[in-house]
């Protein structure tokens, strides 16, 4: 019994090209192992989604649910965000030699 599906597909000319220099850069043996490597990528992102949703999301959500008092505000929640990349992209154009460390 084969294990494999011939499919046809039509992609952007920038993907095309994309999945053609990776060929042609000897990363890849083929097109069809550039486009399973893509799957397998879009497969395990899916599944890191799925399981921040499981195990931080949904948590967070029930304890909420359970203790209204533990909500923030939109707007407090978009002020603490916005603080956040201030702060971060001030260290990020700050020279190598003065960045913080995480």
């Amino acid at each position: 019994m084969r294990t494999t599906q011939q499919f046809s597909i039509t992609l952007p000319h920038e993907m095309a090209e994309m999945v053609r220099a990776r060929v042609e850069s000897g990363e890849y043996a083929s097109e069809s192992e550039v486009v399973r490597d893509g799957l397998r990528a879009l497969q395990i992102h899916e599944r890191a989604v799925e399981a921040w949703l499981r195990e931080q999301v949904a948590p967070a959500y029930d304890a909420m649910k359970g203790d209204p008092a533990r909500a923030v505000s939109a707007e407090k929640a978009r002020a603490s965000l916005a603080a956040a990349h201030r702060s971060s992209s001030r260290r990020d154009d700050a020279p190598s030699c003065v960045r913080p460390r995480s």
